[in-house]
């Protein structure tokens, strides 16, 4: 296996863990996505993980129901965690050894994020799982990937989706749609192109950490990520845009 990156940072939106159900968690695809990730791990790649929250709550939308934002956010962050022991036990029941590490104390459940201890456990071959955000409302689960990519010396964010790349637009509603291989972080965030939010673009461009989107149901993709292989759209500083 020719391994490219060495220590990554996976991005899961809580949406990913629904599958095809309206609402909550798939057995199966939790199953599919710990598999994948045993796969690298056991070539020796350190993967940390980031989970969001939105099959279960999103704060953003809460606040638009009426809800106070900071409160609306933490409730978010708590959905997280919820999705961070589940990804953990899908992992530990094939043998990988795993910890939750929480922005938000839950000792009980889960850790609460020590930088060095996090990093500690990626070179013992331990998934770290990243539960709670950041900790603090107004900011999103993409920023914290960011944030923790950052922190953790990730040499890169792989940002699995359920689309295979980033398009000038929607794929779903143009036919037409361009999907770019190559894209800058200027140029992302200049023409909006919601690859993640502003902040977390701007914190990948500031400490040189390039972005990977990709198709997160296309089995096999989170191998080929680690290999380099080129799918999806890969976002850095300098390089021609296609």
């Amino acid at each position: 296996m020719g391994i490219t990156y060495q220590r990554v940072l996976l991005k899961l939106s809580g949406e990913a863990l629904m599958g095809e159900l309206a609402y909550g968690i798939d057995p199966k695809v939790v199953q599919d996505i710990a598999q994948e990730v045993a796969a690298v791990v056991a070539n020796g790649v350190q993967v940390a993980i980031v989970v969001g929250g939105g099959n279960i709550f999103r704060g953003v939308k809460g606040a638009a129901a009426g809800m106070d934002r900071a409160t609306a956010d933490y409730i978010g962050m708590i959905a997280t965690v919820m999705n961070a022991m589940t990804l953990q036990d899908a992992l530990e029941q094939i043998g990988v050894p795993t910890r939750v590490q929480t922005a938000i104390e839950m000792k009980e459940v889960a850790e609460p994020y020590i930088r060095r201890r996090a990093i500690r456990h990626l070179e013992k071959g331990r998934v770290v799982i990243f539960g709670a955000g950041s900790g603090n409302p107004f900011f999103t689960t993409d920023t914290t990937a960011a944030l923790r990519a950052a922190e953790i010396n990730a040499e890169v964010v792989f940002k699995a989706t359920k689309v295979d790349g980033v398009y000038d637009s929607d794929p779903r509603k143009n036919p037409n749609a361009r999907r770019f291989q190559t894209l800058t972080y200027g140029h992302v965030l200049t023409q909006d192109l919601r690859v993640m939010d502003g902040t977390a673009i701007a914190l990948c461009k500031d400490n040189d950490i390039p972005i990977i989107v990709f198709d997160l149901s296309v089995s096999g993709n989170i191998r080929r990520a680690v290999m380099g292989e080129s799918i999806g759209t890969i976002v850095r500083g300098s390089c021609e845009i296609s």
